[in-house]
């Protein structure tokens, strides 16, 4: 048991000594009565060039049963903003209210600062302050500057430990977007042999359980590291509400639309109330607007998507009515379908009108999704066919999104994505039919934080009828790092050593470079 706690405490010493090596430590403080609040530490997030948003959650009691953090009554919280690590040169400061209406979460929307630079936040409330965390502004529109970046997916709780984060975090990033996954609604069974570290209760439903799985999760200090480390661009895939989940229908066709909107309703909720996003994002019961637009000066364009919230029914629903991703015969008709979209059709035109639009050197496409086509094998029948929670499912929706590409003359564009659990890239090709036209987009998929991979043996075998993927690994954990210049797009695949061991090292399986105006990535 000693080394138990010994190798569970030399854990936090290594989150904390990341911390440390940011200035984002202060000491803890407690107030008469109540425990320490900020145990979900902070975070911020959707820079602009003079500001950002900060955030923070007061939670002492962070599982307490009713889902509020063991408080019931509004908080005021001061909030400080400097120019240096130090928190001595003191450039915005204020208060906010933390109230109940959102689990004592506090979002604020700093303005006025200097672009192209770092600050560092903190809190204090209930007589404690929080840690102190970096943030940094984006450059003026007409700059041209490189950048760090990184994103990460998936990181269920239960699988493993977030080492992915800490190595992240160590890298310095300027900007990190989570592509999906953040959490995960559903939970192992006991006797599975699949719990590392145990959520402690069953599948999330209810605002209280959705708020206390945020709240887990938030309490790992590798993940605070990182958020504490630098901004961050958040979007969801499925597991923040259920697995493979669409607009208003459950994958349960026996749960009906009015009950399921209310837990999508929850859930969009408490991903509001543990993000640092803008007021912009505010839930209207079960819509949530989240796709956005970010600039960093005139080096990139980041479009983010909500690839869940607004698609059409999941195509080719199984015998017995379910909604599940499985994969379809290509004689599905659904497939293809143009009057199905993946995005909804305002969504559409507004990314489409973004590429209309962008001046940038570099448009990225952040999502939650595999975008390149992929000629799958059913594992039982092995009956070729494509997966239906994905964008073969919406094949009409991504024949547009191309298009749109090419019709505007996008420059350089490449897509992010996540969810598939393993590290992907491909070349995307105007006609996803015919590997003989134009590649216009290059796609880099990172793998999962601790989820476990698709088996590896089965895709390796179809990688002969999917030419267009230059590069396929489901057997690691851990993240993309890329680093971003006005000549080049250099990306690595980082893996972890074991997602089951806290102190797990760090390796690179792959780097690739994408260079402008010649769509595809080059192995570095």
């Amino acid at each position: 048991m000693s080394g138990e706690v010994n190798h569970g405490r030399r854990r936090i010493l290594t989150g904390l000594a990341v911390a440390s090596a940011f200035s984002i430590l202060s000491p803890f403080a407690r107030s008469a009565g109540v425990d320490y609040p900020f145990t979900l530490g902070v975070a911020c997030g959707d820079p602009l060039p003079d500001g950002f948003v900060i955030w923070t959650r007061l939670a002492p009691l962070f599982n307490a049963g009713d889902g509020r953090g063991g408080l019931s009554r509004p908080v005021p919280v001061r909030w400080r903003v400097a120019s240096d690590a130090a928190m001595t040169r003191i450039v915005k400061q204020g208060e906010a209210s933390a109230t109940e209406r959102f689990a004592h979460s506090v979002h604020v929307e700093v303005a006025g600062l200097e672009a192209g630079r770092p600050y560092w936040y903190q809190f204090e409330g209930l007589g404690a302050q929080s840690p102190v965390g970096r943030a940094c502004t984006t450059p003026p529109m007409q700059a041209m500057v490189s950048a760090r970046l990184g994103f990460v997916s998936c990181s269920h709780w239960e699988r493993g430990y977030f080492s992915a984060y800490r190595h992240l975090a160590a890298e310095q990033p300027d900007l990190v977007f989570f592509l999906g996954d953040y959490i995960y609604d559903s939970s192992y069974a006991a006797d599975s042999g699949k719990v590392i570290r145990p959520h402690g209760n069953g599948n999330a439903v209810s605002l209280s359980d959705y708020r206390n799985r945020y709240a887990l999760y938030k309490t790992d200090p590798d993940l605070q590291a990182l958020h504490a480390a630098a901004p961050s661009v958040a979007t969801w895939d499925d597991h923040e509400v259920q697995n493979d989940y669409a607009n208003r229908w459950s994958q349960d066709p026996k749960i009906p639309v009015a009950q399921f909107l209310k837990q999508r309703a929850a859930a969009y909720q408490a991903f509001y109330e543990h993000m640092p996003l803008r007021a912009s994002s505010l839930p209207k019961g079960p819509d949530m607007r989240i796709y956005r637009r970010l600039d960093y000066g005139r080096l990139a364009r980041f479009h983010v998507l909500d690839g869940r919230q607004y698609r059409s029914e999941q195509p080719c629903i199984l015998a017995n009515g379910s909604h599940q991703g499985h994969i379809a015969d290509n004689s599905c008709t659904d497939l293809r379908d143009p009057r199905r979209t993946m995005l909804g059709w305002e969504q559409e035109a507004w990314l489409d009108r973004g590429f209309a639009e962008s001046p940038a050197q570099w448009n990225v496409i952040a999502q939650d999704l595999l975008v390149a086509p992929l000629i799958q094998r059913d594992l039982t029948n092995h009956k070729p066919g494509r997966w239906t929670d994905g964008w073969d499912g919406y094949m009409a929706n991504r024949e547009r999104m191309l298009a749109s590409i090419q019709r505007h003359r996008l420059k350089n564009s490449v897509f992010w994505g996540g969810d598939i659990h393993s590290f992907w890239v491909t070349d995307l090709h105007a006609d996803a039919g015919d590997l003989g036209s134009p590649v216009v987009a290059t796609e880099f998929v990172g793998s999962s934080v601790t989820s476990d991979g698709p088996p590896y043996e089965p895709y390796k075998a179809i990688l002969p009828l999917n030419p267009h993927v230059k590069f396929f690994d489901s057997r690691q954990r851990g993240y993309v790092s890329v680093e971003l210049q006005e000549q080049r797009m250099l990306t690595h695949l980082r893996a972890i050593s074991d997602p089951r061991d806290p102190l797990a090292t760090l390796s690179t399986l792959q780097s690739f470079v994408v260079e402008p105006g010649r769509p595809g990535a080059t192995v570095l």
